[in-house]
């Protein structure tokens, strides 16, 4: 394994055993690896790869690992970064499955549970509002995400169904900008 790979994939376990909360929760710490410390990405590339892996099919992280590890090593480090990301979690959740019916009724843990939520809450909430900042969000396009929620929550509509949507009406808009700076 070249050197390349090797901090590739001690990058990501680093990041997969050390983010509680799932994929979304690992971002910042995804982000500050990967742009900050390493500068292996631009903030832009980084926010280009974090909007393709939401869109595609399977698991949000291991999506963003293996779409890093390929546009760092190529297919070797993108299967590198994500059994690197992998690993921890599946050591853990084997090891908690092997145990856990011994502890599962303790109230310490139950504690120590409750109290991880909040943290959990704040880990995704903060590359939401990154995300806001790095995409121009101002109050004339804030409908869009408001809406959009709305629509998800209170009537149940795929988030299918707004992805669709919003490239439709984003297509329908640019045509309009095209048209009018013609004139």
């Amino acid at each position: 394994m070249n050197d390349i790979n090797k901090r590739l994939f001690l990058t990501f376990i680093k990041i997969g055993g050390f983010t509680i909360g799932g994929g979304m929760a690992m971002v910042p710490i995804m982000e500050s690896e990967i742009v900050t410390k390493n500068k292996w990405l631009t903030k832009e590339e980084f926010l280009d790869i974090l909007a393709v892996s939401q869109a595609t099919p399977g698991i949000f992280a291991v999506d963003m690992a293996s779409h890093i590890g390929y546009k760092v090593s190529g297919l070797k480090g993108a299967i590198i970064s994500a059994l690197g990301n992998i690993l921890p979690s599946f050591v853990i959740i084997l090891l908690i499955a092997f145990f856990f019916s011994a502890f599962k009724d303790n109230v310490w843990v139950e504690a120590i549970f409750k109290g991880i939520r909040p943290a959990v809450v704040a880990l995704i909430a903060m590359p939401v509002f990154s995300m806001a900042k790095s995409a121009k969000l101002k109050m004339s396009n804030l409908w869009i995400p408001v809406v959009s929620t709305i629509l998800i929550w209170a009537l149940g509509l795929s988030p299918v169904w707004i992805i669709f949507g919003a490239g439709f009406g984003g297509y329908v808009y640019g045509k309009y900008l095209q048209k009018t700076r013609e004139k």
